[in-house]
Protein backbone atom coordinates (compact mmCIF):
# COMPACT_ATOMS: atom_id res chain seq x y z
CA UNK A 1 0.00 0.00 0.00
CA UNK A 2 1.76 3.32 -1.10
CA UNK A 3 1.21 6.03 1.58
CA UNK A 4 -0.39 9.22 0.53
CA UNK A 5 1.37 11.49 2.68
CA UNK A 6 5.18 10.14 1.00
CA UNK A 7 3.29 10.90 -2.19
CA UNK A 8 1.71 14.20 -0.90
CA UNK A 9 5.57 14.88 -0.12
CA UNK A 10 7.10 13.39 -3.62
CA UNK A 11 4.74 16.74 -5.28
CA UNK A 12 5.89 18.76 -3.16
CA UNK A 13 9.31 18.14 -3.75
CA UNK A 14 8.74 17.59 -7.40
CA UNK A 15 7.31 21.37 -7.62
CA UNK A 16 9.89 23.29 -5.55
CA UNK A 17 12.71 21.61 -7.00
CA UNK A 18 14.59 20.42 -3.59
CA UNK A 19 14.16 18.82 -0.54
CA UNK A 20 14.55 22.36 0.98
CA UNK A 21 12.13 24.16 -0.60
CA UNK A 22 9.19 21.24 0.00
CA UNK A 23 10.52 21.01 3.60
CA UNK A 24 9.76 24.50 4.18
CA UNK A 25 6.22 24.43 2.43
CA UNK A 26 5.41 21.60 4.23
CA UNK A 27 6.45 22.64 6.95
CA UNK A 28 8.60 19.65 7.99
CA UNK A 29 12.66 19.52 8.28
CA UNK A 30 14.37 18.59 5.26
CA UNK A 31 15.56 15.52 6.93
CA UNK A 32 12.26 14.65 7.39
CA UNK A 33 11.03 14.89 3.70
CA UNK A 34 14.35 12.70 2.59
CA UNK A 35 12.89 10.39 4.94
CA UNK A 36 9.48 10.30 3.38
CA UNK A 37 10.91 9.91 -0.58
CA UNK A 38 13.63 7.51 1.09
CA UNK A 39 10.64 5.24 2.54
CA UNK A 40 8.37 5.92 -0.44
CA UNK A 41 11.68 4.40 -3.09
CA UNK A 42 11.87 1.38 -0.68
CA UNK A 43 8.11 1.02 -1.32
CA UNK A 44 8.30 0.81 -4.78
CA UNK A 45 11.35 -0.51 -5.37
CA UNK A 46 12.40 2.39 -7.91
CA UNK A 47 14.19 5.34 -7.20
CA UNK A 48 11.82 8.38 -7.54
CA UNK A 49 14.28 11.36 -7.44
CA UNK A 50 17.69 12.10 -8.73
CA UNK A 51 19.47 13.99 -6.32
CA UNK A 52 22.40 16.50 -7.77
CA UNK A 53 24.17 19.38 -5.72
CA UNK A 54 21.52 21.39 -8.33
CA UNK A 55 18.87 20.04 -6.48
CA UNK A 56 16.71 16.98 -7.29
CA UNK A 57 14.43 16.19 -10.18
CA UNK A 58 12.24 13.56 -10.99
CA UNK A 59 13.19 9.67 -12.56
CA UNK A 60 10.62 8.13 -14.91
CA UNK A 61 9.48 6.59 -12.07
CA UNK A 62 8.86 9.88 -9.64
CA UNK A 63 6.82 11.45 -12.53
CA UNK A 64 4.65 8.13 -12.72
CA UNK A 65 4.09 8.51 -9.32
CA UNK A 66 3.68 12.47 -9.14
CA UNK A 67 1.13 11.94 -11.59
CA UNK A 68 -0.73 9.36 -9.26
CA UNK A 69 0.11 11.94 -6.53
CA UNK A 70 -2.29 14.01 -8.45
CA UNK A 71 -4.72 12.05 -9.26
CA UNK A 72 -5.14 11.26 -5.66
CA UNK A 73 -5.04 14.85 -4.47
CA UNK A 74 -8.03 15.63 -7.09
CA UNK A 75 -10.16 12.76 -6.12
CA UNK A 76 -10.04 13.59 -2.67
CA UNK A 77 -10.60 17.70 -3.16
CA UNK A 78 -13.80 16.37 -5.56
CA UNK A 79 -14.93 14.08 -3.18
CA UNK A 80 -14.77 16.74 -0.69
CA UNK A 81 -16.69 19.44 -2.15
CA UNK A 82 -19.54 16.14 -3.13
CA UNK A 83 -19.83 16.15 0.29
CA UNK A 84 -19.80 19.59 1.29
CA UNK A 85 -22.78 19.84 -1.58
CA UNK A 86 -24.66 17.20 0.02
CA UNK A 87 -24.77 18.65 3.17
CA UNK A 88 -24.96 22.85 2.25
CA UNK A 89 -27.48 22.15 -0.88
CA UNK A 90 -24.82 24.77 -2.88
CA UNK A 91 -21.87 24.24 -5.20
CA UNK A 92 -18.70 25.41 -4.67
CA UNK A 93 -17.02 26.15 -7.90
CA UNK A 94 -13.54 27.71 -8.56
CA UNK A 95 -12.50 29.17 -11.81
CA UNK A 96 -8.91 30.22 -12.81
CA UNK A 97 -8.42 32.79 -15.72
CA UNK A 98 -5.61 34.68 -17.05
CA UNK A 99 -6.20 38.80 -17.16
CA UNK A 100 -6.87 39.14 -20.52
CA UNK A 101 -8.99 36.34 -21.42
CA UNK A 102 -11.08 36.74 -18.37
CA UNK A 103 -11.84 40.23 -18.81
CA UNK A 104 -13.44 39.72 -22.55
CA UNK A 105 -15.08 36.59 -21.76
CA UNK A 106 -15.71 35.69 -18.48
CA UNK A 107 -18.03 38.38 -16.51
CA UNK A 108 -21.14 37.44 -19.44
CA UNK A 109 -19.98 33.71 -18.99
CA UNK A 110 -20.38 33.82 -14.92
CA UNK A 111 -23.76 35.50 -15.57
CA UNK A 112 -25.17 32.38 -17.67
CA UNK A 113 -23.66 30.19 -15.11
CA UNK A 114 -25.45 31.61 -12.28
CA UNK A 115 -28.75 32.48 -14.29
CA UNK A 116 -28.57 28.31 -14.78
CA UNK A 117 -27.25 27.40 -11.52
CA UNK A 118 -28.60 30.17 -8.95
CA UNK A 119 -26.91 28.27 -5.78
CA UNK A 120 -23.74 28.22 -6.83
CA UNK A 121 -21.04 29.35 -5.11
CA UNK A 122 -18.01 31.29 -7.35
CA UNK A 123 -14.42 31.91 -6.27
CA UNK A 124 -12.19 33.76 -9.08
CA UNK A 125 -8.14 33.30 -8.70
CA UNK A 126 -6.43 35.06 -11.72
CA UNK A 127 -2.92 33.95 -12.83
CA UNK A 128 -0.67 32.87 -15.67
CA UNK A 129 -1.62 29.05 -16.87
CA UNK A 130 1.81 27.96 -15.79
CA UNK A 131 0.28 28.72 -12.33
CA UNK A 132 -3.36 28.09 -12.80
CA UNK A 133 -2.92 24.54 -14.77
CA UNK A 134 -1.01 22.53 -12.13
CA UNK A 135 -3.74 24.09 -9.90
CA UNK A 136 -7.01 22.07 -12.54
CA UNK A 137 -4.79 18.92 -11.92
CA UNK A 138 -4.33 19.20 -8.26
CA UNK A 139 -8.01 19.70 -8.01
CA UNK A 140 -7.82 23.06 -6.12
CA UNK A 141 -9.59 24.89 -9.40
CA UNK A 142 -12.16 23.35 -11.56
CA UNK A 143 -11.40 24.88 -14.78
CA UNK A 144 -8.69 27.38 -16.26
CA UNK A 145 -9.51 29.93 -18.81
CA UNK A 146 -5.97 29.44 -20.11
CA UNK A 147 -3.51 29.68 -23.06
CA UNK A 148 -0.39 28.32 -24.69
CA UNK A 149 1.58 30.17 -27.60
CA UNK A 150 3.21 27.09 -29.81
CA UNK A 151 4.10 24.79 -27.63
CA UNK A 152 2.83 22.61 -25.17
CA UNK A 153 0.29 23.67 -22.55
CA UNK A 154 2.48 24.92 -19.29
CA UNK A 155 1.04 22.16 -16.78
CA UNK A 156 4.32 22.11 -14.65
CA UNK A 157 5.95 18.96 -13.55
CA UNK A 158 4.20 15.21 -13.80
CA UNK A 159 2.07 14.51 -16.90
CA UNK A 160 -0.51 16.46 -18.74
CA UNK A 161 -2.90 13.30 -19.71
CA UNK A 162 -5.43 14.19 -16.54
CA UNK A 163 -6.33 17.63 -18.20
CA UNK A 164 -9.00 17.74 -21.21
CA UNK A 165 -8.30 21.16 -23.15
CA UNK A 166 -11.26 23.00 -25.19
CA UNK A 167 -10.04 25.17 -27.87
CA UNK A 168 -12.22 28.75 -27.72
CA UNK A 169 -10.26 31.09 -30.30
CA UNK A 170 -6.73 32.18 -32.04
CA UNK A 171 -5.56 35.28 -30.63
CA UNK A 172 -3.40 36.73 -33.09
CA UNK A 173 -0.55 39.24 -31.67
CA UNK A 174 -0.26 42.62 -33.50
CA UNK A 175 2.01 45.56 -33.92
CA UNK A 176 0.89 48.98 -32.06
CA UNK A 177 2.38 51.47 -33.12
CA UNK A 178 2.00 55.37 -33.07
CA UNK A 179 -0.29 56.93 -35.62
CA UNK A 180 2.44 58.74 -36.67
CA UNK A 181 4.69 56.01 -37.26
CA UNK A 182 6.25 55.55 -40.82
CA UNK A 183 4.35 52.43 -41.04
CA UNK A 184 1.46 52.18 -38.97
CA UNK A 185 -0.44 53.04 -42.78
CA UNK A 186 0.51 49.29 -44.07
CA UNK A 187 -1.72 46.59 -44.23
CA UNK A 188 0.09 43.88 -42.62
CA UNK A 189 3.81 44.00 -41.66
CA UNK A 190 6.81 41.43 -41.68
CA UNK A 191 9.03 41.41 -38.37
CA UNK A 192 11.84 42.52 -40.21
CA UNK A 193 10.13 45.36 -41.14
CA UNK A 194 10.47 46.25 -37.11
CA UNK A 195 14.36 45.15 -37.16
CA UNK A 196 14.94 48.87 -36.27
CA UNK A 197 12.68 49.83 -33.77
CA UNK A 198 12.67 49.78 -30.14
CA UNK A 199 10.11 47.42 -28.32
CA UNK A 200 7.40 47.84 -25.11
CA UNK A 201 6.21 44.53 -24.18
CA UNK A 202 3.07 43.87 -21.99
CA UNK A 203 3.66 40.23 -20.38
CA UNK A 204 6.74 39.09 -19.29
CA UNK A 205 6.37 35.61 -21.44
CA UNK A 206 6.01 38.12 -25.02
CA UNK A 207 9.38 38.40 -25.13
CA UNK A 208 10.73 35.19 -25.48
CA UNK A 209 8.01 34.68 -28.59
CA UNK A 210 8.95 38.18 -29.97
CA UNK A 211 12.87 36.97 -29.69
CA UNK A 212 12.17 33.29 -31.55
CA UNK A 213 10.25 35.38 -34.59
CA UNK A 214 13.17 37.78 -34.67
CA UNK A 215 15.71 35.25 -35.05
CA UNK A 216 14.08 33.85 -37.41
CA UNK A 217 13.28 37.80 -39.68
CA UNK A 218 17.19 37.85 -38.67
CA UNK A 219 16.98 40.34 -35.91
CA UNK A 220 17.34 41.10 -32.30
CA UNK A 221 15.39 43.00 -30.42
CA UNK A 222 15.81 46.36 -28.76
CA UNK A 223 13.58 45.82 -25.42
CA UNK A 224 13.11 48.96 -23.75
CA UNK A 225 10.46 48.04 -21.50
CA UNK A 226 8.51 45.03 -20.15
CA UNK A 227 5.08 45.28 -18.08
CA UNK A 228 2.97 42.86 -16.99
CA UNK A 229 -0.42 44.94 -18.48
CA UNK A 230 -1.27 45.40 -22.00
CA UNK A 231 -2.89 48.99 -21.16
CA UNK A 232 0.37 49.98 -19.68
CA UNK A 233 2.26 48.50 -22.60
CA UNK A 234 -0.12 50.82 -25.09
CA UNK A 235 0.17 53.48 -22.73
CA UNK A 236 4.14 53.76 -23.05
CA UNK A 237 3.51 53.27 -26.87
CA UNK A 238 1.47 56.19 -27.29
CA UNK A 239 4.18 58.71 -25.32
CA UNK A 240 6.81 57.32 -27.42
CA UNK A 241 8.80 55.05 -26.12
CA UNK A 242 8.76 52.34 -28.93
CA UNK A 243 6.27 49.89 -30.30
CA UNK A 244 4.45 47.09 -29.03
CA UNK A 245 3.11 43.51 -29.71
CA UNK A 246 -0.27 42.88 -28.20
CA UNK A 247 -2.79 39.82 -28.43
CA UNK A 248 -6.22 41.10 -30.34
CA UNK A 249 -8.24 40.44 -27.25
CA UNK A 250 -6.33 43.01 -25.10
CA UNK A 251 -6.30 46.29 -27.67
CA UNK A 252 -9.48 47.62 -25.77
CA UNK A 253 -10.23 49.91 -24.59
CA UNK A 254 -9.08 52.01 -27.67
CA UNK A 255 -6.14 54.66 -26.88
CA UNK A 256 -5.81 57.76 -28.77
CA UNK A 257 -2.62 58.04 -30.78
CA UNK A 258 -2.28 54.84 -31.68
CA UNK A 259 -2.43 52.13 -34.42
CA UNK A 260 -2.73 48.87 -34.64
CA UNK A 261 -1.50 46.98 -37.36
CA UNK A 262 -1.57 42.83 -37.86
CA UNK A 263 1.33 40.87 -38.35
CA UNK A 264 1.91 38.66 -42.01
CA UNK A 265 1.33 34.78 -41.54
CA UNK A 266 3.58 33.20 -39.56
CA UNK A 267 2.99 34.74 -36.71
CA UNK A 268 2.92 34.96 -32.96
CA UNK A 269 -0.45 33.52 -31.97
CA UNK A 270 -2.10 32.61 -28.63
CA UNK A 271 -3.95 29.81 -28.53
CA UNK A 272 -7.05 30.47 -25.63
CA UNK A 273 -9.03 27.54 -24.45
CA UNK A 274 -10.33 26.03 -21.14
CA UNK A 275 -8.61 23.07 -19.04
CA UNK A 276 -10.59 20.88 -16.86
CA UNK A 277 -10.26 17.07 -15.39
CA UNK A 278 -10.77 14.65 -17.96
CA UNK A 279 -13.95 12.07 -17.30
CA UNK A 280 -15.22 14.22 -14.60
CA UNK A 281 -18.98 15.32 -15.21
CA UNK A 282 -20.06 18.12 -13.22
CA UNK A 283 -23.19 20.00 -14.71
CA UNK A 284 -22.14 23.46 -13.46
CA UNK A 285 -18.63 23.22 -15.17
CA UNK A 286 -20.90 22.14 -18.67
CA UNK A 287 -22.74 25.02 -18.49
CA UNK A 288 -19.87 27.40 -17.94
CA UNK A 289 -17.83 25.93 -20.84
CA UNK A 290 -20.93 26.05 -23.56
CA UNK A 291 -21.06 29.82 -22.10
CA UNK A 292 -17.54 30.45 -22.85
CA UNK A 293 -17.49 29.06 -26.05
CA UNK A 294 -20.46 31.26 -27.03
CA UNK A 295 -18.57 34.50 -26.01
CA UNK A 296 -15.83 33.33 -27.84
CA UNK A 297 -18.06 33.07 -30.91
CA UNK A 298 -19.18 36.20 -30.47
CA UNK A 299 -15.55 37.42 -30.05
CA UNK A 300 -14.75 36.08 -33.34
CA UNK A 301 -17.57 37.28 -35.25
CA UNK A 302 -16.67 40.98 -34.14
Amino acid sequence: MIDVQRLRVLRAVAEHGSFNRAAAVLRLTPSAVSQQVAALERSLGAQVVARSTRGVSLTRAGQIMVGAAESVAAELEHAHQQVAELSTGRTQLTVATFTSGGRLMLPAALTQLMAAHPRTVLHVREGEPEDTLPLVRQGAVDLALAYHFDGPLPVGPGPSSSLEWTPLLEDPLHVVLPQGHRLASHDALDLADLAAEPWVLGCLKTEAYLRRYAEHAGFDPEIRGTTTDYFFARSLVAAGMGISLIPSIALAPEIPGLSTVPIKSPGPIRHIGVATIRGRDRPHVTTLIRSLREQAMRHNGH
